[in-house]
Parts: C-alpha cells; sequence; structure tokens
C-alpha cells in the first residue's frame, strides 16, 4: 500500500499525560472599561472566575468565566466544594468525558446559570491544556473554518448615550471599518428608539449593519410593535426581546415581522437552544461560552444551528470567542466589547475590520496574572 503523503497522514496521538494531578479557582473583580447600560441594568463589574489546572505531563490550563456583578461567590463555592475535586484523576485530553463527569457530579443544580458558569470556567481550562498539550492553537483544534471573523461594535451603543453621541459614535466605527454597530432599545416610547436608530441609519448609509438590543425588556406585543417601527431602517437583527424564557412569545414575533431574531446570551443548556430553532423563535444564535457551560456544549450548539442553516454571533468575551467563531463555518460577526485589556498583556488583534484568531497554542489569550492578583477577591 502507498503511504500517505505528509500532510495527509494521521497525526499520532499527543504523549503528553493529560491526567489533572491539580486544580484551584479564584475570583478577580473587573472594572468596567466605560459605563454601559441597557433597558434593564447597569454593568458594575465583571467578576471573573479563574480555574487553573495542571497535567501530570507538567502543562497547564487556564480557564475563566464571568458575571456582570452579582453570583460570582456562588460559582466560586460551586467549584471548591464540589467540581474541583472531581477533576482530579481525569484526561484532559478528553473534554467531553471531563464535562460529562462534572456535570454528573452537579446534577441536582442542573440546568441553571450558577451551575453553568462553573461548568465553563472548568471546560475552558481543559481545553486551554489539551490544545497546550497538542501545540495547536483553539480555533484549529475546534474545527479551523477560518483565520478571522467580521466585527460588530456595541460600546458606542448604549442606552443613555444621546442620539449625538450614538451618530459620532457609529461614524467612528465605521471609519475602523467595522461591519456593524448595535444599538440599545428600551425607551419608554417606540418612537424614542426608531428616532435615535433612524439618525444613525441615516449617518452611516445602508452600508453598514445595524443591530438592536432590547435585553428581554418587552412584551411580545409590544415588542411585535416596535419591530414594525424598526422594519423601514434595514434592522440586521432585533436581539433579545423577550424574557429569554418566553419561546412562544419570540415565536410569535419571528412570524410577524421580516427582522432576524436573536437571543442566546441568556440560555444556559444546548437544549434549550434547540427549543427554539425547533419552534421558530430565533433566526440567530447568540451562545455565551461561558453560559452555556463551557467551549464543548458551544461547539454543540454552533453546529446544531448549522444543522438548521441559522448562523450564530456569540455574546460577550471576544477575547474567547474570536477563536469559536473561527472554529465554525457559520459564525456571522464577533461583538466588540473589550474588557480584559486590564489583565491581558496582548489585545484581540483587529485587521480590516475582523478579529484574527490567536495563533499561540491554547485558548490564545495571554493573561498578565500580576494584575489578575491585584484584582483577586479575599
Amino acid at each position: 500500500m502507498t503511504p500517505a503523503p505528509p500532510h495527509l497522514a494521521p497525526a499520532s496521538h499527543t504523549a503528553v499525560d493529560g491526567t489533572i494531578v491539580s486544580a484551584e479557582a479564584w475570583l478577580s473583580d473587573l472594572e468596567v472599561e466605560t459605563v454601559r447600560t441597557d433597558a434593564v441594568q447597569s454593568f458594575l463589574k465583571q467578576e471573573t472566575i479563574f480555574v487553573r489546572l495542571r497535567t501530570a505531563g507538567g502543562v497547564e490550563g487556564i480557564g475563566y468565566s464571568y458575571t456582570i456583578g452579582t453570583g460570582g461567590e456562588a460559582v466560586l463555592s460551586l467549584l471548591r466544594t464540589c467540581l474541583l475535586d472531581v477533576l482530579i484523576g481525569l484526561d484532559a485530553h478528553r473534554p467531553e468525558a471531563v464535562w460529562r463527569a462534572l456535570f454528573s457530579a452537579t446534577r441536582a443544580t442542573t440546568v441553571g446559570a450558577i451551575t453553568s458558569l462553573a461548568l465553563a470556567a472548568v471546560d475552558t481550562a481543559v481545553w486551554d491544556a489539551r490544545c497546550k498539550a497538542s501545540g495547536l492553537p483553539l480555533w484549529v483544534a475546534a474545527g479551523g473554518a477560518r483565520p478571522s471573523i467580521p466585527l460588530y461594535d456595541t460600546e458606542g451603543g448604549w442606552l443613555h448615550f444621546d442620539t449625538d453621541e450614538l451618530v459620532a459614535q457609529a461614524l467612528e466605527s465605521q471609519r475602523r471599518g467595522l461591519g456593524g454597530v448595535k444599538i440599545k432599545v428600551g425607551k419608554p416610547r417606540g418612537h424614542e428608539d426608531a428616532e435615535r436608530l433612524a439618525a444613525v441609519r441615516a449617518a452611516v448609509g445602508p452600508g453598514m449593519d445595524l443591530m438592536v438590543d432590547a435585553n428581554q425588556s418587552l412584551t411580545a406585543a409590544e415588542a411585535i410593535r416596535r419591530a414594525a417601527l424598526f422594519e423601514p431602517l434595514d434592522i440586521f437583527w432585533f436581539e433579545e426581546p423577550l424574557p429569554a424564557e418566553d419561546v412562544a412569545g419570540h415565536r410569535r414575533l419571528a412570524a410577524s415581522t421580516t427582522l432576524p431574531v436573536a437571543v442566546g446570551e441568556s440560555l444556559y443548556s444546548v437544549g434549550h437552544f434547540r427549543e427554539y430553532l425547533q419552534t421558530g423563535a430565533a433566526s440567530i444564535l447568540q451562545v455565551d461560552v461561558a453560559r452555556v457551560g463551557g467551549i464543548t456544549p458551544w461547539l454543540k450548539v454552533a453546529h446544531l444551528a448549522e444543522s438548521f442553516n441559522v448562523a450564530v454571533a456569540p455574546h460577550f468575551l471576544m477575547e474567547l470567542h474570536v477563536s469559536l467563531c473561527c472554529a465554525v463555518p457559520n459564525a456571522l460577526y464577533l461583538e466588540h466589547i473589550p474588557q480584559l485589556r486590564a489583565v491581558t498583556k496582548r489585545e484581540l488583534v483587529i485587521r480590516d475590520g475582523h478579529g484574527v484568531a490567536p495563533v499561540a497554542p491554547g485558548l490564545g489569550i495571554d493573561w498578565d496574572f500580576d494584575a489578575i492578583d491585584d484584582r483577586r477577591v479575599a
């Protein structure tokens, strides 16, 4: 038999021992870089839950998840009292087996936000170690669809900005080559939202995508009414119009409008995404790697969406999501919200309006551990 050419030959299994021999978790608070407001809340701080694990082969994996101001200590407690002990002796080369063991250990509290955030902190650490052991960057190890992903900006669209500020920020994003901007909606009256959006559309013209985000603040009836106001402005998507548990309301809205309905940042399991897809309640999925339980379930959601011919455009965490977007073929956009600059040594690379996937083995986030330690919560 003729041997395969070297570039097609199967890779040998890594010889590095992936047995997890130690694990620790801690909480660090990150200040917000800008004031952030939407229809229901303000972003006060990022409670960042870190996990560090080490394998018998000498590889270190760093993972993390987050909350936007509350619940971080509950996530940390679940890790310390339950999950970290379960990790010891498991194989970091086998993220599916690790994730399932952790899920089984927390069955009494699944599916839920606290458990999913804890699972994500571990799962991202496992993938970091696995990729480092294999010498591959995450975007390649998880699929390798493409090396970069288009960016849209959210930092210029907060609800407290007046119309002139929204316009100025949108024009700056356009000048930088970003493909779209997202404007927060949820003013007391629909015409206020529409007037702000109309001013931005007039300024940027038809060639820039304009997204809107209601942050779960509307009823189905009001969302249907506002969608009708927004349709003439060629809105790219209508994000989180209703509470995430209102699948029926999202289905009614999706059936009533030409605007794509985007959901996902407040869904915490693969099954919840399946329900939205099966009922036609969403046409863009904004799956958040921390909130869905890590990279392992994130990839399942992305591939599930692909089977429905639906795109993914993940929420927040651009420093991690850039690699996941580049891993799968149906990623649409990466959300630009810088949040890790105070605790990393290198920023996300942006080229021609695209986020570029890191090439270093692992997650590709260059942590500044001195800065992280300075922000540790006792």
